[in-house]
């Protein structure tokens, strides 16, 4: 009877999960930094790049919080400015890249983590806007569905994207 007692305690103890916050520091237009706090450490991620959205969820399903940030930036495959994703993890109490990416579907506009997807407002390249939904799958988002298609203006767009018809400031 011991020994079960005993083995269930160092058990417990093993299991205990630590709570952790990310949140982001603005250094200026151009620099902010990805804070990781758990109970017993702090780390940080500098990203040199302009942000215009940061969000948190468990985004793969494994439990813990991640990080998604939304940057401005080129990339190698994709040369002009646009507005990219990046979801970070915690990973032994440091921020590490879960997935970095360069495109979505359209012209990433806006993205916001809801019902455990990320739901992105994308332009497409007639012009019109389509919101739609990625989900995770091992190593990257991947499509789901679309929410809606084919939306001519930008305001309707984004009520379709916020639910609630409140567009954010520019």
């Amino acid at each position: 009877m011991k020994r079960i007692l005993m083995t269930g305690w160092i058990l417990a103890v093993c299991l205990r999960i630590e709570a952790q916050t990310f949140s982001l520091e603005t250094v200026s237009d151009s620099l902010s930094r990805l804070v990781l706090t758990t109970d017993s450490t702090c780390d940080r991620w500098d990203l040199p790049y302009p942000v215009y959205q940061f969000q948190v969820g468990d985004i793969d399903g494994d439990g813990s919080i991640d990080a998604m940030v939304g940057v401005i930036k080129k990339t190698r495959f994709h040369r002009e400015m646009g507005r990219r994703l990046f979801i970070f993890k915690n990973h032994r109490g440091r921020v590490r890249p879960l997935w970095m990416g360069s495109k979505l579907g359209g012209q990433l506009e806006d993205f916001r983590f809801v019902d455990g997807v990320v739901r992105a407002l994308e332009s497409t390249r007639d012009g019109k806007y389509v919101v739609s939904d990625y989900r995770w799958e091992e190593f990257g988002l991947i499509f789901a569905h679309f929410i809606e298609k084919n939306i001519k203006q930008k305001d309707q767009a984004y009520e379709k994207f916020l639910d609630n018809g409140i567009r954010p400031a520019d």
